[in-house]
């Protein structure tokens, strides 16, 4: 059963990773839905979900299986990813190979094979006790104004304080993620290349 602070931790994490699938967007060549293209390799940022007491969330990218001879090279470029991505700071929770069939007109089948990388991260991570105390004191002493007063979501500066941290907070985390992603892909396109 969803907790109160589950629910607005998920719809404040939806609002970054929203914010994150526009960004991306308009940094790279949109595609449809929370895709994007950047150097021939699609992107896809989902939703979050509440899972266990966590924010949990994936990001995937296409194998460039057209500029790879056959199966054995695809697996090989999801190998390479997936030692990079278990290299990572901040390791995935899975990831794994899966191959898509897209159908979009009904008149042809189209596989896809995406490298997707979960991530879940603990309510309790996504905000800074301390931060939050710090920010309420500067504006109980007037240093500073509640930025939030047109939030309804919580009904204090510090619950407005902490669901906006939230937001910003899977926003970065998931920005660093996508990025490792696009690097990862560059080299192991660059790797693959020379070999």
């Amino acid at each position: 059963m969803s907790t109160l602070k589950g629910m607005l931790f998920s719809q404040f994490a939806n609002e970054g990773l929203n914010d994150l699938v526009e960004e991306m967007r308009s940094k790279y060549k949109p595609k449809k839905g929370r895709r994007f293209n950047h150097n021939n390799i699609t992107y896809e940022i989902s939703r979050p979900i509440l899972k266990e007491n966590c924010i949990e969330f994936e990001i995937s990218s296409k194998i460039p299986q057209d500029e790879l001879a056959g199966t054995q090279d695809m697996k090989t470029y999801f190998q390479e990813i997936k030692k990079i991505a278990g290299k990572q700071k901040v390791k995935p929770v899975s990831i794994d190979m899966e191959n898509i069939v897209w159908d979009s007109k009904k008149e042809t089948e189209k596989e896809r094979d995406y490298v997707k990388l979960v991530y879940q991260y603990s309510l309790d991570d996504l905000f800074d006790n301390r931060e939050i105390i710090k920010r309420a004191e500067a504006i109980s002493r007037g240093e500073t104004q509640d930025p939030t007063p047109n939030l309804n979501s919580a009904f204090t500066s510090q619950g407005k304080q902490v669901l906006l941290m939230v937001r910003d907070m899977i926003h970065t985390l998931a920005r660093g993620h996508i990025e490792d992603l696009i690097q990862a892909n560059k080299e192991v396109k660059t790797t693959l290349a020379k070999s």
